[in-house]
């Protein structure tokens, strides 16, 4: 596991990878949070134990991220998110994404325009966007939707809808959790991440 600055386009944003066999994972955190949450949870350190790669990218859009310049965009932040990868990983390879509140919404951006081999999705923002809607058919590949039954900011029910439009999605309620409901509940998560990693190498093609 490397802590390294990567240099895309005309940014510079920190950035946490471990490099191994296998399909990696992409990281989005939310926006009052950095890359750094998901090894305060214990998680990148789970994964690098077990040589699954990882990328966990501080993304232009964090109040907090080392990230410069900073961007609101989703264009920008999407294509921010694909050539950082691509950097390490290359062009082709699959991926799973791991996106939390706004990095979620980010996350469906991406997969709606290149398939993922999976999606661990957090309580994501403007899940009702008309192009993602449009998408959501052909989301051919596992879905887990994570939503904290005391989350104020985004609501069981819309998760609910957007799950009943994937073709492969489940929700899992992490009862007494907040918005952020992989700090309330960090051990359920990282379980919850590892059986998706291993639903989504058990699909042809994978």
């Amino acid at each position: 596991m490397l802590e390294k600055k990567l240099r895309i386009n005309d940014r510079e944003c920190q950035a946490i990878v471990s490099k191994h066999a296998g399909t990696p994972i992409l990281f989005l955190h939310g926006f009052s949070y950095t890359s750094d949450i998901w090894r305060k949870i214990g998680l990148l350190d789970i994964l690098a134990e077990k040589n699954i790669p990882f990328l966990a990218l501080d993304m232009p859009y964090g109040k907090k991220s080392l990230c410069m310049p900073k961007s609101s965009d989703p264009e920008t932040n999407e294509t921010f998110a694909l050539e950082a990868f691509k950097s390490e990983f290359g062009p082709e390879m699959p991926f799973v994404i791991v996106g939390a509140s706004y990095g979620g919404y980010i996350a469906l951006r991406i997969a709606s325009r290149r398939p993922a081999a999976a999606l661990l999705l957090v309580s994501p923002t403007r899940t009702d966007r008309p192009e993602l809607v449009q998408a959501y058919g052909s989301f051919n590949f596992p879905v887990v939707i994570v939503w904290g039954s005391r989350d104020i900011i985004v609501s069981g029910k819309e998760l609910r809808e957007m799950a009943s439009q994937l073709p492969d999605a489940r929700m899992s309620v992490y009862e007494g959790a907040s918005h952020s409901a992989y700090k309330d509940q960090p051990e359920r998560f990282s379980k919850e991440l590892l059986e998706l990693y291993g639903l989504a190498r058990r699909k042809p093609g994978f």
